[in-house]
């Protein structure tokens, strides 16, 4: 069954979690313990409604506050799809958390409350899905019964958010809006008789809709090595075969490979599909490949098309989204991990933070806080093999390590 992930993003109080407690109750997937545990609560609190966020909310805090902290993981399931929710918080501290959970998603959900229409927040949100090259974005335009259902209304605030569109630099993306009512139910699983004047789709609708192979940004194939297969049996003496997962395109039986960092060419001779032998391997599929030649191949080695190689570079300029609580200042050293491979790094220059609500870039900045998302240049002590994240979403994107506490402190983007 197909998998889709989801980012939700949304300001405070829009109604991310009620929305997505409304999909699980819709779609009859929570337990009968977990709904008795919601209707429990929701009558201790003194509603006269189900509050589904408790199905979603999951730290005591949470609850307490009403407010989404941490990014919470979803998983529910159709007859046609399975998906996973990541539940981002939305306040402005949390933009850390929203990359997090966008980072990994191939579609996100991005809320308005109707009352509200588009405010800062909702520019910061679309941002980040325009920056991690989310190429399927709904816009659920929330609280619906509490402007009556005003088809006026929703028709402003779509052409409030296309006038934002008109700011981004990734067009290639497909944007629908939906008018719901998250608490009350209408169109999010179930078309709502409230909104006559709407002839779209619901949001599982648009959901069941999207199709897997459209999802992913389409590029040139890259096969990093994860692991190299060396049985040592008598029916299997001499096998070598290198196992990893296809990035970006295909790879296929014959084709004229490279090898890096050590630039050695070669030729496929097989490619494995657990214990099944094919002609090529489709991107995003987990195979072993064999070669026509004996090459010394090693764990984060990169096998690519041989007219078609990355960059082999020292040095990169990318976009960082940082996450830690101690600045990160020019001439500090970090581990980027870039796939398999960790390489030593040093910030070499803070070219000026982004502001993320589409105000543009702040050129006076010499250290970046937690939250900050800038352009920065780092230098390597070894090449890696890496391409534009706007070409190549997987092989354009990194994480920064802090070598002294070991903590992940920032996600990078090659530009």
């Amino acid at each position: 069954m197909d998998v889709l992930k989801i980012a939700t993003a949304g300001s405070v109080d829009d109604g991310k979690s009620t929305l997505i407690g409304r999909l699980l109750y819709d779609t009859k997937s929570l337990t009968s313990d977990k709904l008795e545990a919601i209707e429990t609560k929701s009558r201790q609190l003194g509603y006269d409604y189900l509050d589904f966020s408790l199905a979603t909310d999951g730290l005591v805090a949470e609850r307490e506050q009403g407010i989404t902290i941490d990014v919470a993981h979803i998983y529910f399931s159709t007859v046609n799809k399975s998906y996973i929710i990541a539940d981002t918080p939305g306040h402005v501290e949390y933009t850390r958390n929203m990359v997090t959970g966008a980072s990994t998603s191939q579609a996100a959900i991005v809320l308005i409350d109707a009352r509200k229409g588009v405010i800062e927040q909702t520019n910061r949100h679309f941002f980040i899905n325009n920056l991690l090259r989310i190429k399927t974005v709904i816009v659920a335009i929330n609280k619906m019964d509490l402007v009556d259902f005003s088809e006026e209304k929703y028709n402003a605030i779509k052409s409030d958010f296309e006038a934002l569109m008109s700011k981004r630099d990734y067009q290639n993306q497909n944007i629908s809006f939906v008018p719901v009512s998250a608490l009350k139910g209408d169109n999010v699983v179930n078309r709502s008789e409230n909104t006559p004047w709407y002839d779209g789709e619901t949001l599982l609708e648009n959901l069941e809709g999207i199709n897997n192979e459209d999802i992913y940004n389409v590029g040139t194939p890259r096969f990093p090595v994860q692991y190299v297969i060396r049985p040592k049996t008598e029916e299997f003496h001499d096998f070598r075969g290198y196992a990893g997962k296809v990035y970006g395109g295909e790879l296929s039986v014959g084709d004229d490979v490279v090898v890096l960092p050590s630039q050695t060419k070669s030729k496929i001779k097989e490619i494995h599909f657990y214990d099944k032998k094919v002609e090529t391997a489709s991107r995003r599929s987990s195979v072993l490949i064999t070669l026509e030649d004996d090459v010394n191949i090693s764990r984060g080695d990169m096998i690519v098309k041989e007219n078609d190689l990355p960059t082999v570079d020292k040095q990169f300029t990318a976009t960082i989204s940082w996450m830690d609580s101690q600045d990160l200042t020019a001439g500090k050293k970090y581990v980027v991990q870039h796939g398999v491979n960790k390489v030593l790094a040093k910030v070499d220059q803070i070219h000026h933070k982004i502001n993320p609500d589409y105000s543009g870039i702040d050129e006076a900045v010499n250290a970046l806080s937690m939250n900050d998302i800038a352009t920065v240049s780092f230098k390597l002590n070894k090449p890696i093999f890496y391409d534009a994240f706007k070409s190549h979403r997987t092989n354009g994107s990194f994480i920064l390590i802090d070598s002294q506490s070991n903590n992940t402190v920032g996600a990078g983007f090659i530009q």
